[in-house]
């Protein structure tokens, strides 16, 4: 099996083509994943070319299917550029739908704008355990173990909630209440989770326990939801950067528009799996 390794602000992935992709796909995902006996990497993109661009499944660590990726998104994107002669403007097509980007070749590096689609923000479409449905989920007090928090949830095609705090979250927050959130009964799906601090209108800093992964340096639509969700609240403006631990990422959010996310990533090697027998 032919792969390539590649990350974006340290959120890394597995690049193979869907042609040479074995069976089980679950099983085969945690076992490229495992960062001992593995690959490593935070989740496994299998793609294809499609229409002048190229679609995209992802399978995240736990072998569990992702409907869609900001970070996997632009490393597919500027491999396909670099590798597969695709046009430096083309359309990811994932689960969740199409993804326009267009790719620079910083030399070495790539920075890829990409459009995220519109944030979906009724509970219903996240989706949230709220009956009868809300327009907005906006500080919602959920019982995470022992203690009440509140979150605000959207999504861009994957399910995400965010928490404010005015430091930054430690990583002893992360790891209590990351997992449980992910879990919890109010998200039928899972979630992904971001601890946000807000630094200014225009700069957010957030850190992720991302769904079927757990702590990640970055989180594409992760640092996006975060900026929708600060928008939502009235404490950020429709273009902010969003500091992962990783690195920055530029969010635009227009006013009835969709969300714009503009961020670097770098395809580090390629390879050929060895390893006998079955995951």
């Amino acid at each position: 099996m032919r792969f390539a390794k590649g990350h974006g602000l340290g959120n890394d992935f597995i690049l193979v083509a869907e042609s040479e992709f074995p069976e089980p796909a679950p099983a085969w995902a945690r076992r490229l994943c495992d960062r001992h006996e593995g690959i490593g990497a935070d989740g496994v993109l299998v793609y294809a070319l499609q229409d002048g661009g190229v679609r995209m499944r992802l399978l995240n660590a736990d072998g569990s299917d992702g409907e869609v990726s900001g970070n996997g998104v632009r490393c597919l994107a500027a491999y396909a550029v670099s590798r597969l002669e695709v046009p430096r403007q083309h359309t990811v097509q994932t689960p969740v739908g199409p993804r326009p980007v267009e790719v620079e070749d910083l030399g070495g590096r790539f920075r890829v704008a990409t459009d995220l689609g519109p944030a979906r923000l009724r509970s219903d479409l996240i989706p949230v355990a709220l009956d009868p449905p809300r327009d907005f989920v906006i500080d919602c007090p959920v019982q995470a173990g022992n203690e009440c928090v509140t979150v605000t949830a959207t999504s861009l095609g994957n399910p995400h909630c965010a928490l404010f705090y005015d430091h930054e979250a430690d990583d002893a927050l992360l790891g209590r209440l990351g997992p449980v959130l992910e879990n919890h009964p109010f998200f039928p799906n899972r979630t992904n989770v971001e601890f946000v601090t807000v630094r200014s209108r225009s700069e957010l800093r957030v850190r992720f326990w991302e769904r079927g992964v757990g702590y990640t340096r970055a989180s594409g639509t992760g640092a996006a939801s975060a900026a929708v969700a600060a928008m939502l609240k009235g404490l950020a403006d429709r273009r902010v950067r969003v500091v992962c631990d990783g690195g920055p990422l530029d969010i635009a959010w227009p006013e009835g528009g969709n969300v714009r996310q503009v961020g670097e990533v770098e395809i580090l090697f390629e390879g050929v799996w060895n390893a006998a027998g079955g995951p």
